[in-house]
């Protein structure tokens, strides 16, 4: 009995000198690596690039960007999945990386059960705008015309398998009816033809079709989201307009490698909650067309981010979209 008493002393000693190192030697106490797995300058870099330099000043460490496009964010996903979860090294996470896993047959990795899910900041739907070539004026009327000619209108997105290829073919599913998915090797030559009215429908984000609205280039008939945005408040959503519980946005947030520890976790939610609360961040995002769209709790970002594999696995097999 004895032994068993000094046995136990001991790991309590142990156990007490490792939590006293541990608070002597908070987290964060050296720069955080965060993997973006898209390319510099682009619609998810920009809004990780300005919560993470808000981050830096929260935490007082350097959140330091790492761009590791390829694959549709599966390079840098499976990177950041790979990494020692020590908190040193996060994830800049997407739906894309859930539409880019769906496309494959195999993967390295699990999206969902490989990470921590940290939090969500950030919320960008499209406009579902048209030519103004194109007769229809509202979402009913485009269904009505797409309806009486099944496959005669054609609309254009920046990929197969793209936000807006699946924006589309979810809009489809939903409203019964068919257009033609024209694929374009990115979202500049698909809004080329767009404008020029080789296609008459596309899916853009706000802060794209924005200039185009304005100047009467395009016409707007609703937003993907649910609720309307602050930007195009007299827009109706797609939802309102004709497709009832249409919903459908990219959305960006945080996750780190499995196994992160509770309290970095807590730590990390905490700190981008309290850069979303500052209005510079706030405005700054809403100037390149997001909404901020911050989760309650990791527990709950978790079960969103589970959601929405389900959901664009679903679209993606029945869209029968192919990697490029």
């Amino acid at each position: 009995m004895s032994m068993l008493i000094a046995r136990a002393g001991a790991a309590s000693a142990l156990i007490c000198c490792g939590v006293f190192a541990h608070a002597a030697d908070p987290y964060p106490n050296r720069p955080i690596r965060l993997i973006i797995p898209f390319s510099p300058g682009g619609a998810a870099d920009v809004p990780g690039r300005i919560v993470a330099q808000k981050l830096t000043e929260i935490l007082g460490q350097q959140i330091v960007v790492d761009n590791r496009p390829g694959a549709g964010s599966l390079i840098g996903a499976e990177l950041a999945a790979r990494a020692a979860p020590d908190g040193y090294t996060l994830l800049l996470n997407a739906n894309t990386v859930f539409v880019s896993a769906a496309l494959r047959t195999k993967l390295a990795f699990h999206p969902i059960d490989d990470f921590a899910h940290i939090a969500s900041f950030l919320s960008s739907p499209s406009v579902l705008a048209v030519h103004p070539g194109l007769e229809a004026k509202s979402v009913k009327e485009l269904i009505a015309l797409a309806k009486a000619a099944p496959g005669k209108i054609d609309f254009a997105s920046s990929g197969n398998g793209s936000n807006q290829h699946l924006l589309g073919a979810l809009m489809m599913r939903m409203g019964g009816f068919q257009m033609t998915h024209i694929p374009y090797k990115g979202s500049g030559p698909a809004m080329s033809d767009l404008l020029g009215g080789q296609v008459k429908v596309g899916f853009p984000g706000i802060a794209l079709a924005m200039p185009h609205l304005k100047s009467g280039k395009l016409r707007a008939l609703g937003v993907s989201s649910a609720k309307r945005s602050p930007e195009l408040p007299d827009l109706p959503t797609i939802s309102e307009a004709g497709v009832p519980g249409y919903d459908a946005t990219q959305w960006l947030g945080f996750a780190g490698p499995k196994g992160l520890h509770n309290a970095v976790v807590t730590r990390l939610f905490t700190a981008t909650r309290t850069a979303l609360e500052n209005p510079d961040v706030t405005k700054s995002l809403r100037n390149i067309g997001g909404e901020v769209f911050m989760s309650a709790s990791p527990k709950a970002f978790e079960g969103f981010a589970r959601e929405e594999a389900i959901k664009w696995a679903r679209v993606v097999k029945e869209s029968g979209a192919k990697v490029n």
